[in-house]
Parts: structure tokens; sequence; C-alpha cells
């Protein structure tokens, strides 16, 4: 009898704290299902459904619900497990990373573009960033990659690619043309001069392409990334003036000869390449590697008195706007961001107008500025309204049917870029527009 109590006493000593583990493992996965279904369910409610731009697309047949991709997520809770798969909860905090699709180990990830609703166009480009032109590619923004880190990535990646074409460092010419300096034209110059190819950079505008054109201190989000010639750069939150002073100290310091205020104009494939044409004179290379952005045509309302001279399509510094009423037009980040930040100005009245009923495309972190703002009384929104007609004085809206008229300055139009398809196709590259594919 002692020795069957010894033995069942033995048994309880192991057996407890392991069914007390179990009970904890469970009561904490349930716990955080119960947390992913209430985020789920409130972007749903909140209209907060749809990403902005790549984005996970999961396979529930291949997923076993490891919980590895949203552990991976730098964004935080974008993705969560339920009922053992896992979904996007937070889709309107996806940025693109990619980081999912690498941590998944039974490859149920695929990252790709648009969704049932909302299409995304975008040039028809392979994994190694050759279009289906032979000789031409595409890197960073245009391609649909508009987050700086991946950006900078793809710009070696594709010169990595470039370097592999037939005739590349034989015969004469260049090598490669690069068309563009942004954050993939920036990277792919220095892998270039890095892998001893013969090339040409031009940029119709600034180091640091559409980033130059950010508003004043505004906070680009960003990782540590490998800078060819430089190593590894650790950056986690930096603004705008700060990763550009970055970039201009490499370019300072290592001559890669960029051409600016050169504009192209003209791409013609040949038996050994093709033939350039830009503002300023004439190439030929052996490939062309097209690193531009998507917003060099900004989207325009089409309404009566766009064309005003107090109409613009970019903040550069809220402190200009100081004393004024102002409209910004639009509900993407550079939309709240310009916004807020005109805002915080002293003596101005701001309105955000946006036709959605959400701030779907932003980020959390300028939606809740938003609502710091309006809540502060610092900000009028605006949603599920449209500018009708732009006049000296004032600005005509509809809100639900109804007209409002506003006082008004300056209007600052925020609605995105416009592809430059009739170019693209001009030069025979295919434009697909992605309603959540590949």
């Amino acid at each position: 009898m002692n020795a069957s109590l010894e033995s069942l006493t033995n048994y309880a000593f192991y057996f407890v704290p392991l069914l007390l583990i179990w009970l904890g493992y469970v009561l904490n996965h349930h716990r955080k299902q119960r947390v992913n279904i209430a985020l789920r369910d409130a972007a749903k409610m909140s209209g907060m459904s749809e990403p902005a731009s790549l984005h996970p697309l999961i396979d529930a047949s291949r997923c076993i619900g490891c919980g590895s991709c949203a552990a991976a997520c730098p964004e935080g809770k974008v993705i969560g497990v339920i009922n053992g798969k896992a979904e996007l909860i937070k889709p309107s905090g996806c940025i693109g990373h990619g980081a999912c699709k690498i941590a998944c180990p039974e490859d149920a990830i695929t990252l790709v573009f648009g969704t049932e609703k909302r299409g995304v166009d975008i040039p028809n480009v392979q994994p190694n960033f050759e279009t289906n032109v032979s000789g031409l590619f595409i890197a960073g923004e245009l391609g649909g990659m508009g987050l700086i880190r991946n950006a900078i990535e793809q710009g070696k990646q594709a010169m990595d690619s470039i370097k592999k074409v037939s005739g590349v460092g034989q015969g004469e010419g260049l090598d490669v043309f690069i068309v563009g300096a942004g954050p993939a034209g920036f990277a792919a110059s220095l892998a270039a001069k890095a892998q001893g190819l013969r090339y040409v950079t031009i940029e119709q505008d600034s180091l640091g392409g559409t980033v130059a054109h950010f508003p004043r201190g505004k906070i680009v989000m960003t990782a540590p990334v490998e800078i060819p010639l430089v190593g590894k750069v650790k950056l986690t939150e930096t603004t705008k003036e700060a990763l550009l002073d970055l970039w201009q100290g490499i370019e300072r310091d290592i001559d890669i000869g960029i051409q600016y205020q050169e504009r192209l104009e003209q791409v013609e494939q040949t038996a050994m390449g093709f033939d350039i044409t830009t503002s300023k004179g004439t190439y030929r290379s052996r490939t062309v590697l097209l690193a531009i952005g998507r917003r060099g045509t900004p989207r325009k309302l089409g309404v009566p008195g766009e064309a005003a001279s107090k109409v613009v399509y970019r903040l550069i510094d809220p402190a200009q706007y100081r004393g004024q009423h102002v409209l910004v037009v639009g509900g993407g980040d550079s939309a709240i961001e310009a916004a807020t930040s005109i805002a915080e100005e002293a003596d101005t009245t701001v309105t955000i107008s946006y036709r959605s009923e959400a701030f779907s495309r932003a980020k959390e972190k300028n939606r809740q500025r938003v609502e710091a703002a309006r809540e502060a009384g610092r900000l009028r929104v605006l949603m599920s309204s449209q500018v009708k007609s732009i006049t000296d004085k004032t600005v005509a809206l509809e809100q639900g049917g109804e007209p409002i008229e506003i006082a008004n300055d300056a209007v600052i139009i925020c609605a995105g870029g416009i592809l430059p398809t009739p170019f693209l196709k001009k030069i025979g590259i295919e434009v697909e527009t992605k309603y959540g594919t590949a």
C-alpha cells in the first residue's frame, strides 16, 4: 500500500507541473486568438481591411499555424493565427517588408499586389528584374517596391542580374544606363561601380528621388541595410534629412558620377542593346535599368480651378503655410503627414478631405496622429468627401450629397502618382493590373 502511494506521489510530482504548463499554454493560446479575432473584426468594421501595397497572400492549405510569420513582421500585429491558420488581421498595417514570407517554413506565403477590390498597375518584371523587353530592367518604386530598404536591395540585385547579361563588359558603349537616383538607382550605381561596369546614371531632379520630396522632418521607416562599397548601415527610425545627409556623404566619398537635371526622353532597342536619348545627349548601352518612381506625374482631381498657383501636389515645408487656411486632399501617409504637420503651425486652419470612409491606406501611427489632431481641435476631417471646385479664396466640396464651402489660401493634393504607362508601353514594356496576384 505504501509503495503504491509513493508511486502515485512520484507520478503526481512529475505530472502536475506538466499539466500546469499545458494548461498555461492552452489558456495563452486562446487569449492570443481572442486578441487576433478582435483585431481582425475591428479592422473590418472600421474599413481598414485593404492592404496599401505589397502584402502576403497566405495559402491555408499549406499553413501549419506556427506563427513564424507573425513573429517576423517588423510592424507588429499585422498577421495573427486564428483556428490554427495565419491571417492578415490588420491589413492596413502591412507595408510590404516581406519578412513573413522569408520566415514561413512551409512556403505558404506569396507576396502580391492589389486586392479583389483594388487593382494596382505593375510592369511585367521577372524575378531577376528584367522586363519582357530583353535587356531592360526595372527596380524599386516603379515595380511596386516603395519601401526604402527593399528598393535598395532590388537595386543591388538588379545589378547582379545585369552583370550576367551576354555582352556586358564587352565591346564599346555602356554596360548599363541607370535612370533615377532614388534608393534603387543610388544602390544600383554603387553596385555598378563596385562590379567595374561601364555605366551612366541620370536623375531629372536631385539625389534621393521621391525621398527628397518628403516633407521636412518626415520620419523615414527603414532598417539596417547593406550598401555596396559602404557596408552595413544601421538605421531604425530616421528623418528624411538624416537619410539624405547619409547618401550625400556616400556620394562625396565615392564618386559615382550621377548626372543631375537630365531627363530620359526616348529608349530604342537595337541589335546590340539600346540607343537612349535624354534632355542633354544620346547614349548607347547594352542594358537599361529604370529606377524611377511612380509619382513623377501626380494624379489630379480634374476639377475647375485646379490649375491655380495655390494648388500643389506635395508638401515641402509646413512653416510656409503658417497663418493660412489649408486644404489637404488624400488619405494616404503623404496626405496625413502633410495635414498633421501643417496643423502644428501657429494660426493655421487645416482641413483634410478624403473620398473614402476610412484612412485604410495609411500607417497606424499616422491614423493616430490624425485622431489626436482632430481631438485637439487642430484639424478638421471630412471623410467621404470630394472637391468640386477651387476658387481664389474658397474651395467647394461635397460630403454625403451636401455641399460644403470652406475658406482657403492653399490646396495640397496628395492623391498619389500615375504610373508612366504610355512611356512604358511605347518602349515595349507590358503593364498588368494586379488584383491580389504576384
